[in-house]
């Protein structure tokens, strides 16, 4: 019990040296070629992402900057290092949490799954680069709700996306995704959380909803028509659609350079009637839950 209490008291004590310093940091961006294509993408590393669509042309952008230290000189060189970083191309706004270990730009790696090429560069190319301060910035945006939208973070922080008809991809490492009022194609992928979509009308182009760690629940309008498969180690599969039929098993084959490697899905299903739109639900630790109402 004594050691106990000494460990609270040495922690709060180091505790109470650590500087701090929070700051709002608000931008107004405007596609300059204003189109149906117009993307926005957000790359964030620690904190959340919140974006809302509306009725306006502008992108409004407000992030909660926040730096800890244990000295004032690392706490200054935290403030000027860490920045909000934007890409201007055009039909495509790119916004970004800047900082000097993990530099942002397009990428050419084969390994690359950035939305459209564009990634962090992790620490420099492993050039162990470490900072002497920890950071956080947290996303709050609101967007024409046309806009198609792609959104990564990756600790410490939730992805949530709401009123946007245009295409949404959304990632995140450990937390959540929370999509509502979605309109159009779907990629949703997280490691250790649970990923929860509601639309407002039923996709009519492909969707991938991934989690290793956490549930999918997935809200779809009454008269659902596609096709889907469902992949799971310690998960199962729940729905109250009434007309669900299986397909036949499918076989794949890919080319590796171990050879050729086969792969066999044999759960997959038609919704209602089917049609185009295939809807990709994986999991490794949970469930899948798919609803019409």
């Amino acid at each position: 019990m004594k050691s106990t209490i000494l460990f609270l008291i040495l922690f709060m004590s180091l505790s109470a040296f650590a500087q701090e310093h929070s700051e709002k940091i608000t931008r107004e961006l405007a596609f300059e070629k204003k189109g149906p294509a117009n993307a926005l993408i957000i790359a964030n590393i620690n904190g959340n992402i919140k974006v809302e669509g509306y009725d306006g042309d502008k992108i409004l952008i407000e992030v909660n900057k926040r730096i800890t230290a244990k000295t004032d000189a690392r706490l200054q060189k935290g403030k000027s290092e860490v920045q909000l970083g934007v890409i201007d191309r055009a039909d495509t706004l790119i916004v970004y949490a800047q900082n000097p270990c993990n530099t942002f730009g397009r990428q050419d790696r084969s390994d690359n799954r950035g939305p459209r090429g564009w990634d962090y560069n992790w620490n420099n190319n492993c050039q162990n680069c470490n900072t002497e301060y920890d950071y956080r910035m947290d996303f709050t945006v609101k967007v024409p709700r046309a806009v198609n939208l792609m959104a990564r973070t990756i600790n410490d922080g939730d992805v949530e996306i709401t009123n946007v008809s245009g295409g949404v991809s959304a990632h995140n490492i450990n937390g959540s995704i929370k999509l509502v009022n979605i309109s159009k194609e779907t990629d949703a992928t997280t490691i250790n959380g649970d990923v929860d979509i509601e639309y407002a009308q039923n996709p009519a182009k492909d969707c991938h909803y991934y989690s290793l760690n956490g549930d999918i629940n997935a809200w779809f309008k009454k008269g659902l028509a596609a096709n889907m498969s469902f992949e799971s180690f310690n998960g199962n599969f729940y729905t109250n659609v009434e007309s669900l039929e299986a397909l036949p098993t499918e076989v794949s084959k890919e080319n590796t350079n171990k050879g050729i490697r086969y792969k066999v899905n044999g759960n997959r299903f038609k919704i209602g009637k089917g049609g185009a739109t295939f809807l990709d639900f994986e999991t490794f630790n949970g469930n899948v839950y798919l609803k019409e109402k």
